[in-house]
């Protein structure tokens, strides 16, 4: 039987994983419409990718999370945990694949600096996509192999049920080791991120002095561009920090909280970055409130249409009682 806490973590976890398959399934279904009436582009393509493989996360983190939770003997024995690794990875990597590639993309299109190599890789935007994709494809290749490896020793040693034969430092050490392809994805979406955030605020600081105090629309631009690369972070921070609180659950596996708050905190990162393209992206925008102003069409049409059966409901009342 669940606690209140318990209950409350699970609803949470719920309802930000129906928000992020909303939020990520409109941001991909606008970009799948534009592609059909249009070529698509490196930025379409990139938000195509990354709400398809974050629509992918979500059911990965929940279906694991609720299968540690409500069934661990069906979790701990069995195939399950090797088929759970392989998707793991997969949604993962390429979810982290499509964010670094988002964050670098804005900023050799948007940052400015007089560095030459920045220089460089600005006039080479366009080969920056292919060796991010060779770089996910050999960091996925050595994961799966590292995952085997690992899921091999255990059947070995006939362990019929899934438990850590090993030191929580080695452990630990194997996590690292296994991810490493996202440490180095979050680290170069960290850095790009923050020198963006530099420039836009050099810009900025230019524009106020040469505007003398007022606030033109490049400058509110720049502001709004500042936030949401700031809440990027601070998202990415806190998606990282519930990976390692699920992790580190394995080394108490009787606390469920642990696993619960993790599931929390990593499931707020795929859902709420969504939500922050969608205003940050003046298309998907735009399509949002085309969206809302057609639901509210719908339900005032709704409404009148209550309304005038009402009336006619009451008409014919009053008619027999003439």
């Amino acid at each position: 039987m669940l606690s209140v806490v318990e209950g409350i973590f699970i609803f949470v976890v719920i309802s930000e994983s129906v928000f992020g398959v909303l939020g990520n399934g409109f941001i991909g279904l606008v970009n799948c419409i534009d592609c059909a009436k249009n070529k698509l582009s490196t930025i379409g393509f990139i938000l195509t990718g990354l709400a398809i493989s974050r629509i992918f996360l979500i059911w990965v983190i929940i279906t694991d999370g609720f299968i540690q939770i409500f069934s661990p003997d069906i979790y701990a024995s069995g195939n399950l945990i090797e088929y759970i690794s392989y998707i793991w990875v997969i949604g993962n990597q390429s979810s982290m694949w499509f964010a670094t590639s988002l964050s670098i993309f804005y900023f050799l299109k948007i940052a400015n600096f007089s560095n030459y190599i920045f220089l460089w890789l600005k006039s080479r935007t366009n080969m920056v996509l292919p060796f991010m994709m060779a770089f996910l494809l050999i960091s996925s290749l050595l994961n799966f192999a590292h995952i085997v490896k690992i899921l091999n020793d255990h059947k070995m040693k006939n362990d019929t049920v899934w438990h850590l034969n090993m030191y929580k430092s080695e452990y630990f050490i194997k996590q690292i080791l296994l991810n490493l392809g996202v440490i180095f994805f979050f680290t170069l979406s960290l850095i790009t991120c923050v020198l963006l955030i530099i420039s836009l605020w050099r810009h900025n600081r230019q524009m106020q002095s040469n505007v003398t105090g007022l606030r033109d629309s490049n400058t509110e631009a720049h502001v709004k561009a500042m936030k949401v690369l700031i809440s990027f972070i601070i998202l990415f921070i806190l998606y990282f920090i519930g990976m390692a609180l699920e992790i580190s659950r394995f080394t108490v596996p009787e606390n469920k909280l642990l696993l619960m708050f993790g599931m929390t905190t990593t499931a707020i990162y795929p859902w709420g970055h969504s939500f922050i393209l969608i205003l940050g992206n003046s298309k998907l925008k735009q399509a949002s409130l085309r969206v809302l102003q057609q639901l509210k069409c719908c339900e005032k049409r709704k409404k009148s249409q209550s309304h005038i059966d009402t009336l006619g409901r009451n008409g014919c009342s009053m008619g027999r009682i003439q």
